[in-house]
């Protein structure tokens, strides 16, 4: 699962990077958006206490 993690981190980093350079059409960036708001979301609540 940790691997997920870094290249989610990596997905978010690119599509910064994307957004900032304008590169890339605007449906791919639609879609790195949702990854990296599954991305976050996973981080968030996906850490359980304990384990």
């Amino acid at each position: 699962m940790a691997f997920l993690r870094w290249l989610g981190g990596f997905v978010i980093l690119f599509w910064l990077i994307g957004l900032i350079f304008r590169i890339g059409g605007s449906l791919i960036n639609l879609l790195l958006l949702v990854a990296a708001l599954i991305f976050i979301v996973d981080v968030l609540f996906g850490r359980k206490k304990g384990v």
